[in-house]
């Protein structure tokens, strides 16, 4: 299938509508590893990656069950006509099916999408400083039990002797200080590794990441945001190595060598300061900047040196209301001290509209779908994030879904809608969809 993502105009590309996307899903869902033997198979594994792709991307628990009458009353359903499934299976079958595939065979998709934003220009507003991409990386905990576990469970002792089960997985998405969307990018999952004693932990995952996804950046600058867990040696050699930067936060408590030596050129005047007033529409708020170039980040003969920066914030009363510090390999001047410390800031996008869109917005990733003994827990947790990822590009690149999501006020009403259409009527395409709903709103079919 050659790749759609050709520009039509400035404005709109080809390659990004909801029946184009689905096409690309149902392609590559088709060529997912199949463990069965011999000719008594019932569903394929499409079928199953399907039904469970669009009950996240309906974010609709009970729409399977309700495609079932549909089909009864229609003669066919909208997870046939709309996800391209040939067959329904049970929550099951479908959990005993997608339990024995990897995860990493559906970031392929994450990876084809990412190209097409690129080749569109998608990302060009997302470039920050030095004109890379900020790549904001975080740990998040999608399932937990002291009961249900596989041999894929991280695990924690808990006080009273329990053993508490877990998953969690590396999110990265790309942020921008300017944007207020972010975009998803491939999973990595926190599990126990071959061969290591040790429990997985959120850098050795990071770690992988980025050696697994540093050809999809080979022609792009990338800059890392982390929390104060990232900030250390062997990390930031890892980032460097890939030619790419890091922006990350270091706190006093967890680098106590880098803030003495920070403590030592304060005492002697060293350290270069920076101020800005601005009024944010309801007070003014002082923002002072410090920085020092060429600090080391630990205390050993072979110490990274870093460049540190500090940015307060203050009210007009002198009440701090934002204070931070970051270490970056960028050198930090007067003229670009505002700009790493807004790139650094944008780290929080990845709690605030990544995790706590995924936990709270109707995706449900802390939902236990389906735990299984392999793959199951991780491969819906990435099906998950793909729907998320879908629904951004949409907004941004389908004139009927953007002009929806504008007009219904809330993302609640959108989905509310759709769900309440797809459980009585039939609809033989996205666009036919799409298109009866902008009807009877009265609003103008875009060209």
């Amino acid at each position: 299938m050659a790749t759609p993502f050709q520009p039509k105009n400035n404005s709109q590309a080809a390659g990004f509508s909801q029946k184009q996307l689905i096409e690309r899903i149902q392609e590559r869902f088709e060529n997912l590893s199949d463990e069965r033997t011999g000719s008594n198979i019932s569903y394929q594994m499409s079928d199953a990656a399907l039904s469970a792709f669009s009950v996240f991307f309906m974010q609709n628990p009970s729409f399977l069950a309700q495609q079932k009458l549909v089909e009864k009353s229609h003669g066919k359903s909208n997870l046939q006509t709309l996800f391209g499934t040939h067959k329904i299976p049970c929550d099951n079958q479908i959990r005993n099916l997608l339990d024995a595939v990897p995860p990493e065979e559906i970031y392929p998709l994450f990876n084809f999408i990412f190209k097409g934003l690129q080749e569109t220009g998608y990302l060009k507003p997302f470039a920050s400083i030095e004109n890379s991409l900020l790549v904001a990386m975080d740990g998040v905990e999608y399932f937990s039990s002291q009961k249900i576990h596989c041999d894929k469970c991280s695990t924690q002792t808990l006080k009273n002797g329990e053993t508490h089960y877990n998953h969690k997985a590396i999110t990265p998405v790309i942020v921008s200080p300017k944007q207020s969307q972010v975009i998803p990018l491939a999973p990595e999952f926190i599990l126990p590794q071959d061969g290591h004693e040790k429990q997985d932990c959120e850098l050795a995952a990071s770690t992988r990441w980025m050696a697994r996804e540093q050809s999809l950046f080979t022609d792009q600058s990338i800059t890392i945001l982390g929390d104060d867990l990232y900030s250390h040696q062997p990390f930031c050699e890892q980032i460097l190595a890939k030619n790419w930067h890091f922006i990350l936060v270091c706190k006093p408590d967890s680098h106590q060598t880098l803030y003495e030596w920070l403590e030592d050129f304060e005492r002697i005047g060293k350290i270069s300061a920076y101020t800005q007033k601005k009024w944010n529409g309801r007070q003014h708020i002082t923002t002072e900047y410090r920085y020092m170039n060429h600090v080391p980040l630990r205390n050993s003969d072979d110490a990274l040196m870093v460049n540190w920066c500090e940015i307060k914030e203050t009210n007009e009363k002198g009440k701090v209301i934002y204070r931070n510090s970051f270490v970056t390999d960028f050198e930090i001047t007067d003229d670009n001290i505002v700009e790493i410390t807004a790139a650094g800031r944008a780290r929080w996008k990845i709690e605030n509209e990544n995790n706590n869109t995924l936990k709270t917005k109707g995706y449900s990733f802390k939902h236990n779908f389906g735990h299984g003994q392999q793959y199951l827990s991780s491969v819906l947790a990435t099906l998950i994030i793909l729907a998320f990822l879908v629904h951004t590009i949409l907004e941004y690149f389908d004139a009927c879904y953007r002009l929806l999501r504008e007009y219904l006020s809330s993302r609640k009403m959108f989905f509310d809608d759709i769900r309440a259409l797809t459980r009585y009527l039939c609809f033989d395409s996205w666009t036919n969809l799409l298109e009866f709903m902008l009807e009877q709103l009265e609003i103008p079919i875009p060209n």
